[in-house]
């Protein structure tokens, strides 16, 4: 039952994210309210934070069997891999203008556009997957070891980043058309293929 009470969690969250970052949403905050338009980006990523924190803790918290776990050189691997993955994270945000993505320029320039004005810029990750974020997320996700609760919220995070990524491109070609569309047919989506790249 606590299993059950984890997944319904996970696709609660995934349900109210993907309704708050659609396109619209964020038109019918900023028609019916426009003064609060400027705020609503910083506030999707505080709630988005406060709602997914509580459901990692109880993966972490409820006991489980154990499933599997890294030892000796595997731990290292895996280890290596999670790093990597932050790394990347990091390397790719300097490609990002960060400022929007928190919400911090649409409040302190008074733009009323939930996502500002960003265009669309490439890091060199995004020559192998067009979601290099959603790819770390996959490797950090996999990498450590796994009780039953642990497992159960991996399935549940890999197949929203799956979902997620296809409804963000849906977003993505609305707002850049066939420019987005010839990116896809050249670069895979979350797994890279040493025959699919820029």
């Amino acid at each position: 039952m606590k299993l059950a009470w984890i997944a319904l969690a996970w696709i609660a969250f995934a349900f109210v994210h993907s309704a708050l970052a659609s396109l619209g949403a964020k038109e019918r905050v900023t028609r019916r309210w426009p003064a609060a338009a400027r705020w609503y980006r910083l506030a999707f990523n505080g709630l988005s934070l406060a709602a997914v924190l509580p459901i990692v803790w109880l993966s972490y918290a409820l006991d489980g069997p154990m499933l599997w776990q890294w030892t000796g050189a595997w731990r290292w691997l895996s280890n290596g891999l999670a790093l990597a993955a932050i790394a990347g994270f990091i390397a790719t945000a300097r490609w990002y203008d960060m400022d929007t993505f928190l919400g911090l320029r649409q409040i302190r320039e008074h733009d009323r556009r939930p996502d500002g004005n960003e265009g669309l810029s490439l890091s060199p990750f995004h020559h192998y997957v067009r979601h290099p974020w959603y790819a770390f997320g996959l490797v950090l996700v996999w990498t450590g070891d796994k009780t039953l609760p642990l497992l159960v919220s991996a399935l549940a995070i890999s197949a929203y980043l799956v979902i997620g990524s296809k409804l963000e491109e849906k977003k993505l070609i609305a707002r850049y058309g066939d420019d987005y569309r010839r990116y896809m047919e050249k670069v895979p989506g979350l797994i890279p293929l040493p025959w699919k790249h820029l």
